[in-house]
């Protein structure tokens, strides 16, 4: 976990003997169903620990530490094999985690990973964004909004904002030349509520290789009729 704590500490974090037991207890759950699942094509144990545990954390770099103060109401978008969620929930046992995907299968693994962590205040929600998103229980409600390998911007802003309560903030993993989604996603930005902040390279040594994090603020309310019904965002961008 070398590698991990030299992350941590690069992302402003120091993380204790426990939640190094964590991250590695999660590294060898994730290997283990990997075999029969298929969760993740990241399958090396240094690998694991940069691309997928270190990767997640890199958006401590670029959070104002009054937004991780109290209890701040989080929310993974397209969770995966818990991806940022769990290992950000690791770090910061403080936070409210809720994780969303709707693959059934991966959702069995991050139950039992939350389980086998002993994570507290962790909500797992398998299901559709685009119908989840219009509950009561979940519209506006989450201070921080994060998703990682999902979608093209437009679509993801679709999925991800209504979630998102007002002054708070929508953060997308992207990796390559996003100029031109950053661009096209203006629109998609404005009708849902949102206006770009910035779009900040990560540098960790073995993560800069054209990894961004693309970071949003929510200025005001989402119109009702957003997102629109399943698959429609990923089919017909705003």
């Amino acid at each position: 976990m070398q590698t991990l704590i030299s992350a941590s500490n690069y992302f402003g974090i120091e993380l204790n003997g426990r939640q190094l037991e964590q991250y590695s207890l999660y590294h060898d759950e994730l290997i283990s169903w990997n075999r029969k699942l298929n969760l993740t094509s990241i399958i090396s144990p240094a690998e694991i620990e940069l691309k997928h545990f270190a990767d997640s954390l890199s958006v401590l770099a670029v959070l104002e530490p009054e937004t991780l103060q109290g209890k701040p109401e989080v929310i993974d978008i397209g969770t995966g094999a818990g991806f940022p969620g769990i290992p950000l929930k690791i770090a910061l046992p403080h936070i409210n985690l809720t994780l969303v995907d709707s693959t059934q299968k991966k959702m069995f693994f991050v139950e039992h990973i939350v389980q086998k962590l002993k994570l507290e205040n962790v909500t797992v929600l398998a299901g559709r964004a685009e119908e989840l998103a219009h509950k009561p229980l979940y519209r506006e409600r989450f201070h921080l909004v994060f998703s990682r390998a999902v979608a093209k911007l437009p679509s993801l802003a679709e999925l991800s904002l209504p979630f998102c309560a007002i002054n708070g903030l929508f953060v997308a993993w992207k990796k390559g030349d996003i100029s031109a989604e950053v661009e096209s996603a203006g629109h998609s930005l404005n009708v849902l509520g949102a206006r770009l902040k910035c779009v900040i390279p990560v540098t960790f040594p073995g993560l800069d290789d054209g990894r961004f994090l693309v970071i949003t603020n929510k200025v005001s309310s989402t119109p009702p009729k957003y997102p629109r019904r399943p698959g429609t965002p990923l089919k017909n961008p705003l």
